[in-house]
């Protein structure tokens, strides 16, 4: 495994964790990883200090526990992504759109999910229409 610093178009930094290089990249590509603020898939690597290991006193309990946290952390948030698709409607690109009408009044106020683009997310914010932004379900080579 191996942490990156990201950072979006918009300038938000993140990190996160990948199985290898190739898998940073092969998923950097196909625009599967996203701001978790803003789901902005332009994503880059920021300069980070590098981490150099002084031989033996790297503590292997420590690194079992953070390894152990991180599979935590990504089977919670499977499950909630699991969770969002089986109790909320599946509205696609319309998510902007039906977002603000429930936030209106206009549509049945009901959870749903889909996709907006960096520009429809920050209107929405700016109208005050509530929603998060999730990351998607980590890919198989992660």
């Amino acid at each position: 495994m191996i942490v990156f610093n990201l950072q979006c178009g918009d300038g938000h930094g993140f990190e996160a964790w990948f199985k290898d290089s190739k898998a940073y990249e092969s998923q950097r590509r196909g625009r599967k990883v996203g701001c978790p603020i803003c789901g902005d898939t332009k994503i880059g690597k920021v300069p980070t200090a590098p981490r150099i290991a002084k031989g033996s006193s790297d503590d292997p309990a420590l690194m079992d526990q953070a390894r152990s946290r991180s599979v935590q952390f990504m089977n919670a948030l499977d499950k909630l992504q699991k969770h969002v698709e089986e109790t909320c409607d599946d509205v696609g690109d319309r998510f902007a759109e039906e977002a603000r009408d429930i936030h209106n009044g206009i549509a049945e106020e009901r959870g749903i999910y889909g996709q907006a683009t960096k520009e429809e997310a920050k209107e929405l914010a700016d109208e005050g229409v509530p929603f998060a932004a999730l990351p998607k379900r980590r890919p198989k080579d992660a």
